[in-house]
């Protein structure tokens, strides 16, 4: 690595070499726990670790995309608005602006993100940019850019700066010859999109990173999110939440994925929860670096007709894409999530009727559901 190599040449001209010419250096440095790009702990900056009664200094990333505005203020409410510090590529809403600090930041440029980090003396990392599936297929070199080239520089640096860092996982890091129905935490992944395989890729770099550098990674596959604060972005379970909008603006769906598949899904504030959760909890209790996580399974059908108890008049078409539904077919019907409830005690609130209910009330259809009621 160019960074590593020339910081090796300095220092041999800087430092005493050892009698036995093994060119052992005079900083000390730890042996695990040193990032690739660690530089001298006498650097014009330091390392800041908070003690438990300390809230800490959090930084995410990609958060402007389906869950870092929720995320934001989840963490916002517990640790203090200053304390959480929302970052994207792209110029936030004003309410987004205005409700907590918001910084520019990109995660391909190493040397901003690593100024970030110092300058606000950052303690947790949520790591949410990425390509999603879809996306990501129309553009596999810029999703290989962002999912892959940017995690290797979240990665350095959290390692450096002695991180808590949680990179999301996904059901699409599965693939066709894992098994489905459950889907376990330990078993052959073998995906289809650069998505899925940048997301495998991080799974197995942030426990490589945790037994050679000590580094603190922690990491949930989620199921398809649903959520009615954001439009669809992207994501092979996104109909999930448009057959929502279009049911309140147009009372017409239309599906690109068939009928009868099933995907494990979970509402938004499931999903934050899980996240904090994980976050929390003590490292002891942990077992592994990557959970599973699950609410419910269910397929456009059955999602339909719960919609339809709230919106009679709702017309449900199905022309399927064959590229979304190939992803669909590849990934988990359900998962196996019994790790994750059993190490750090993950329970799930809502439920399919559940879910309805809360997605049309957010959305402004009171009076469609006192009508059906």
């Amino acid at each position: 690595m160019p960074v590593v190599r020339n910081l090796g040449r300095a220092a041999s001209q800087l430092l005493p070499s050892s009698g036995c010419g093994c060119g052992i250096s005079a900083v000390p440095v730890r042996c695990i726990g040193v990032s690739p790009r660690q530089v001298a702990s006498d650097a014009s900056f330091h390392s800041v670790t908070f003690s438990e009664s300390d809230h800490p200094r959090v930084l995410i990333t990609g958060g402007l995309g389906q869950l870092g505005v929720g995320l934001a203020k989840l963490l916002r409410k517990r640790f203090g608005k200053n304390n959480v510090i929302l970052s994207d590529i792209r110029k936030p809403a004003d309410n987004v602006f205005y409700s907590g600090p918001f910084i520019f930041a990109d995660i391909l440029d190493y040397k901003n993100l690593r100024e970030i980090v110092v300058n606000n003396r950052i303690t947790w990392l949520f790591h949410y940019s990425a390509l999603l599936s879809a996306v990501g297929e129309a553009n596999v070199p810029l999703a290989r850019a962002v999912n892959i080239t940017g995690l290797h520089n979240v990665l350095d640096i959290a390692a450096e700066h002695n991180l808590r860092l949680f990179v999301p996982s996904t059901i699409g890091a599965f693939g066709p010859t894992s098994p489905r129905d459950p889907t376990p935490d330990l078993c052959i992944q073998r995906p289809r999109t650069i998505y899925g395989v940048s997301k495998v890729h991080a799974e197995l770099m942030g426990e490589y990173y945790h037994y050679r550098y000590g580094l603190d990674f922690r990491c949930l596959r989620y199921p398809g999110i649903i959520s009615a604060d954001s439009q669809p972005g992207g994501g092979t379970t996104d109909y999930a939440v448009k057959i929502f909008h279009d049911a309140i603006k147009t009372g017409k769906f239309k599906c690109y994925l068939r009928p009868d598949t099933r995907l494990p899904m979970m509402y938004i504030d499931d999903c934050l929860k899980a996240t904090l959760e994980v976050m929390e909890a003590p490292a002891e209790s942990l077992t592994m670096r990557t959970y599973n996580i699950n609410a419910m399974s269910f397929s456009p059908e059955e999602l339909a007709q719960e919609v339809q108890k709230y919106v009679p008049e709702l017309q449900v078409t199905y022309n399927v894409d064959q590229v979304r539904q190939a992803i669909a077919d590849s990934w988990p019907m359900n998962f196996d999530d019994s790790n994750a409830r059993r190490d750090w005690g993950w329970k799930h609130d809502y439920d399919l009727p559940e879910l309805v209910t809360t997605m049309f009330s957010y959305l402004g259809s009171d009076s469609r559901i006192a009508q059906a009621n």
